[in-house]
């Protein structure tokens, strides 16, 4: 078993118990998360006009 640190960007909603939820997930990709944390949010808009936020997770993983 061997540990890993990631960053990831994740898109996100305004539910907060969503955005654990959907980070979890993206990060259960990589490996068992450890521990994860939010370090920015972005705001990011597209051509027609459409903000969505982006947070930047830096998060700790194992992998086998």
């Amino acid at each position: 078993m061997t540990t890993h640190f990631i960053t990831a960007e994740i898109e996100i909603n305004e539910n907060q118990e969503a955005i654990a939820q959907t980070i979890e997930q993206e990060l259960a990709k990589q490996g068992e998360p450890l521990r994860w944390a939010i370090a920015a949010v972005e705001n990011k808009g597209d051509e027609a006009g459409v903000t969505t936020q982006v947070a930047h997770v830096e998060a700790v993983v194992t992998r086998s």
